[in-house]
């Protein structure tokens, strides 16, 4: 598309100020071009104010691109460069990934007390919930109220009706400490960045990092900041659909 002088000025602009350019802002430069810049000063807002360094922003937009709910390639594709170029390691940003695998076990985590109350109102319960746990499933709880500091309903849950999940599903819960390239610090910002982000937005595991993220020293104003960022996935409307409508409008 052609641009203006005043049009060519601005993205020669942006780019010197974040380092890359979009095909989808050519769209809306040419199109809406008030809004677009709306949006980049909104954009630029957490960064220019928030508390989270770049390389702690980076990390995020890995995790909520790979994400299971959003899977953005070509977001991932620009942030796992400018992630590197911020300074974060390959190993690093692969247990980020580790993280966001994990994000499935959301399915179980929330889904048990949906099938557990189902089963009561279908009145099939039995003693399940509760007999005396054994001396296995006592020992599991332990481990994994030491390991995480709390014990939530959805564990007691889980661990009752299929201890050798229950094991391996914590175990792969606990896989990025083998990696061990990030703190515990950046693990639960980028924990709660996957709760939280709008494809997700699970208030139940936003509640349970955000209080791990509080117990480790993270400040209030980190996490609305790590909540600004998330927020942004909202312009992959336009990341996808407007290139679709230059394409269209260029057609014969």
């Amino acid at each position: 598309m052609e641009l203006t002088p005043e049009q060519e000025q601005f993205k020669a602009d942006y780019i010197r100020s974040r380092g890359y350019w979009v095909p989808f802002n050519d769209g809306l430069l040419a199109y809406a071009p008030d809004y677009l810049k709306q949006y980049l000063a909104y954009a630029s807002v957490p960064a220019e104010t928030g508390p989270l360094s770049a390389k702690d922003r980076e990390l995020i937009y890995v995790a909520v691109d790979t994400s299971t709910t959003h899977m953005f390639g070509q977001g991932l594709a620009i942030h796992v460069r400018a992630a590197l170029k911020a300074g974060c390691t390959p190993h690093e940003l692969i247990e980020v990934m580790e993280i966001a695998t994990a994000q499935g076990l959301d399915s179980v985590s929330v889904g048990i007390g949906v099938v557990v109350d189902e089963l009561a109102a279908a009145g099939k319960v039995g003693d399940t919930d509760t007999r005396a746990l054994t001396t296995d499933e006592t020992e599991a709880k332990a481990e994994f109220s030491e390991k995480y500091g709390s014990w939530p309903n959805w564990a007691e849950q889980l661990l009752r009706r299929d201890l050798a999940y229950f094991r391996a599903m914590t175990a792969i819960m606990d896989g990025p400490s083998l990696t061990g390239a990030l703190d515990q610090r950046s693990r639960a910002l980028v924990r709660f960045a996957l709760a939280a982000s709008p494809t997700h937005m699970s208030q139940e595991m936003m509640r349970e990092h955000a209080r791990t993220a509080i117990a480790l020293g993270i400040s209030g104003e980190e996490l609305i900041e790590v909540l600004q960022l998330v927020a942004h996935l909202g312009v992959h409307a336009c990341v996808i659909g407007v290139p679709e409508i230059v394409e269209a409008v260029g057609e014969p």
